[in-house]
């Protein structure tokens, strides 16, 4: 009896030690001493909207997380911590930065490894200008971040800045001309697009190039047109004039909004030189009619200044003074940003011809 004790005593003693410890399982743990992560590398995706930002997405074998430090910035904002299969995200200037991925494996260890990150920002596309009212500026683009706007009046002009969507406020240009504006998209690094804009006011004399000579018409019949002269000859000898073909109603004209306001301050009489074939039209009237005054500037109550001069010749061409200082509601600044011709406006179907130049401004 005591014998069998004995034996079952062993077995059970065997069998509890048989199962105390799962069959494939080893108590050896020195493999997390030398694991450690490898093949760590990076996916950059790189914004083309001129915003600088860069997403970041590590990769790499037995990484447990990874630091991204993005070489640029400074303090919690330079790195960011992530996870396997995240991403981290930086908004970069334009440049060139080293980016550096520390991958942390399971024993804790810690893997650098170093990636070139080179950010270029396009050029502004489809840039866009607009000049209003007393001369403000407006601009838009595609991919622009700001603007700088060269009036183009001053020798080794600096250029003013614009935000996107902002309006530049008035801008009131010297006696002279023709002038030039300038608008210089900025991408935000080095590429950039600059647009000109030929600008048209007074004088008006059809001869610049680029320069577009708006007029449009009111009235059936009324047309207006830039054409060659057509009789360069005595006061006249320049190559292009602008052709006023009346209109049918009393009422017919022509108008053009000017980039450039008519500005009193310059003087307050306007010349034009005025040609005509026809002796029917002696005696009949040309009107100078300024519209669209400039708020504060010490313009007419109702914005509009309107003076009738008749024509004196015809074969020739003459010189008609319109001498706004005759009306004495008019400021010795105020601005006009229309100019409006009308002919022979008291009666109808009145369908002359008129050749009109070197409209100007003098004292």
């Amino acid at each position: 009896m005591p014998k069998i004790k004995l034996i079952l005593c062993i077995c059970i003693t065997a069998f509890v030690v048989s199962c105390s410890k799962k069959d494939g399982i080893s108590d050896d743990i020195a493999f997390v001493n030398t694991a450690k992560a490898a093949n760590v590398d990076k996916i950059f995706e790189i914004s083309n909207d001129n915003t600088g930002k860069v997403k970041i997405t590590p990769t790499g074998e037995g990484a447990t997380s990874f630091i991204v430090e993005y070489g640029h910035g400074t303090g919690a904002l330079s790195k960011e911590t992530v996870m396997p299969g995240a991403s981290a995200s930086h908004a970069y200037p334009e440049g060139t930065y080293t980016v550096n991925i520390i991958a942390t494996d399971i024993a804790g260890k810690l893997t650098t490894t170093s990636f070139p990150l080179k950010v270029t920002y396009r050029a502004p596309e489809n840039v866009n200008v607009e000049v209003q009212g007393d001369m403000q500026v407006k601009a838009s683009a595609l991919y622009a971040q700001s603007f700088l706007v060269y009036y183009g009046d001053v020798a080794n002009e600096v250029g003013t800045p614009m935000l996107v969507g902002q309006t530049l406020p008035g801008h009131i240009y010297p006696a002279g001309g023709p002038y030039t504006l300038k608008v210089v998209a900025l991408s935000g690094g080095a590429a950039t697009t600059a647009v000109t804009k030929p600008l048209f006011g007074l004088p008006i004399t059809y001869e610049v190039s680029g320069t577009d000579y708006f007029f449009g018409t009111f009235g059936d019949g009324q047309g207006f047109g830039h054409v060659a002269n057509p009789l360069t000859s005595g006061l006249n000898m320049s190559a292009n004039v602008g052709k006023f073909n009346r209109g049918n109603q009393s009422w017919s004209g022509t108008y053009s909004p000017l980039n450039i306001p008519i500005n009193f301050a310059l003087g307050k009489k306007i010349k034009i030189l005025v040609y005509t074939a026809s002796p029917s039209n002696v005696g009949k009237r040309l009107n100078v009619e300024l519209e669209s005054a400039v708020a504060g500037t010490g313009a007419t109550s109702n914005g509009v200044a309107v003076l009738k001069v008749p024509l004196t010749t015809s074969g020739a061409w003459e010189e008609l003074t319109f001498d706004f200082g005759t009306i004495p509601a008019i400021g010795n600044n105020a601005r006009f940003n229309q100019l409006v011709l009308r002919f022979d406006d008291g009666a109808d179907n009145n369908n002359a011809v008129v050749f009109v130049d070197n409209i100007r401004i003098t004292n």
